[in-house]
């Protein structure tokens, strides 16, 4: 590593990649995940192997959805208020907040689903911040959320954490000596998680994608958490980034399926569609709203640099990303440190969205002078996202300030 790599370097941050480098806990956890994810996603495409095929379709929707995305909200947003939701535009993280925080109020009990882009704006913090009591309810992030903790993946936020040390933390929480044995810690996080949803006031959710020509949320998972959030409360709130939205229905299929095969899915346990709230037609054929699941439906499209970055002919690859993480398990440095080498989002990539949307300068420039540009993370990325020439970029885009 030359000098001037070293001074764009924070020594905060050399020392936590260090700290998790040497931590045997983190290689452990790591270790069993990388493996068991390289199995099933092999199996997944060979047993679909048109899906390889499907990504170079994606792609090509996704580079002409991010040159629109502003187009394509105010399109998806019209779309929801024809199915009696109601859409925002958000250009900041501070609009975007103040929006949720105004619908949500105060003394409100709320359960979340797992979000990167309201970790982005750091949602759940900003709504406790105001006097609710918010639940994480995905596993990997309710145990993040008790332990204190950040996020280490995409999607499996909680990566880093062997079971040993979710049998304590659970132990602690129940008062019970649980032993480390996966099927009665899920068990356990069902019983303290379930009751929450159905007092819920207010569900949170993200998206995978969006069908602009429709409105139509797609939401992946396989827990049932987000179903259950999304479906049980009054009230649905839906945050999501603006690289989300493509023109039509039938490309939000294709992004799907691609997604979740490259996130090591033969098929996931549920796909929620969701295009408005609970309604009936059950009596004399009049249609009316709220029934069992959401009276309202509000959809937050967030923009936060993403409008701007899509104009950069070489940094706007960042928003084909599906977020389906398998760049991550095959990250050498991210094998090591798991999230550390991250801000918000993680590994090469993440170090584009660093500076180009959370604006964080130094975590940044930290994050692309780790970045081994090995490539490892193209060739596993359905979207074939060529990390090494960003980050290239971003040096040279850091080194003239």
């Amino acid at each position: 590593m030359t000098g001037t790599n070293k001074m764009s370097i924070s020594k905060d941050y050399r020392k936590e990649l260090r700290d998790a480098a040497g931590s045997g806990r983190i290689r452990l956890a790591l270790a069993r995940a990388i493996k068991s994810y390289r199995v099933n996603t092999n199996n997944a495409l060979k047993k679909f192997p048109h899906t390889v095929k499907m990504a170079e379709d994606v792609r090509l929707i996704k580079e002409n959805a991010v040159q629109h995305m502003a187009e394509l909200a105010v399109k998806a947003g019209q779309n929801i208020e024809e199915n009696k939701g109601k859409y925002y535009i958000a250009r900041t993280a501070e609009e975007a907040l103040n929006i949720i925080g105004v619908l949500v109020g105060a003394g409100k009990l709320v359960v979340k689903a797992k979000s990167m882009t309201a970790e982005e704006v750091e949602l759940r913090e900003h709504l406790e911040k105001a006097g609710n009591e918010v639940y994480e309810t995905d596993l990997g992030e309710f145990i993040i959320q008790k332990l204190g903790q950040r996020p280490m993946h995409i999607l499996s936020p909680a990566i880093h954490v062997p079971r040993e040390d979710v049998a304590r933390l659970f132990s602690e929480i129940t008062g019970q000596a649980l032993p480390a044995d996966i099927d009665k810690l899920v068990a356990t996080a069902r019983e303290l998680l379930r009751e929450k949803f159905f007092k819920a006031d207010v569900g949170i959710s993200s998206a995978n994608v969006v069908a602009a020509d429709t409105g139509t949320l797609f939401l992946i998972e396989n827990e049932g958490n987000i179903r259950l959030a999304t479906g049980a409360p009054p009230m649905h709130i839906a945050l999501v980034g603006m690289e989300k939205l493509v023109p039509t229905l039938e490309d939000a299929f294709k992004v799907s399926e691609v997604t979740w095969r490259y996130a090591n899915y033969t098929v996931p346990s549920y796909v929620s569609m969701i295009s408005g709230p609970s309604k009936t037609g059950d009596i004399e054929k009049v249609t009316t709203y709220g029934v069992h699941g959401p009276k309202e439906f509000h959809v937050i499209f967030l923009d936060d640099g993403r409008t701007q970055l899509a104009k950069d002919p070489v940094l706007r690859q960042a928003l084909y990303c599906l977020r389906c993480g398998g760049c991550l398990y095959e990250c050498p440095v991210f094998g090591l440190t798991a999230g550390y080498f991250g801000d918000k989002y993680f590994a090469g990539i993440g170090a584009v969205w660093a500076k180009e949307v959370t604006k964080n300068m130094e975590k940044a420039s930290s994050m692309a002078y780790t970045c081994l540009t090995c490539g490892r993370c193209k060739v596993r990325c359905p979207m074939k996202i060529d990390v090494p020439d960003m980050i290239l970029e971003l040096r040279r885009s850091l080194a003239e300030g």
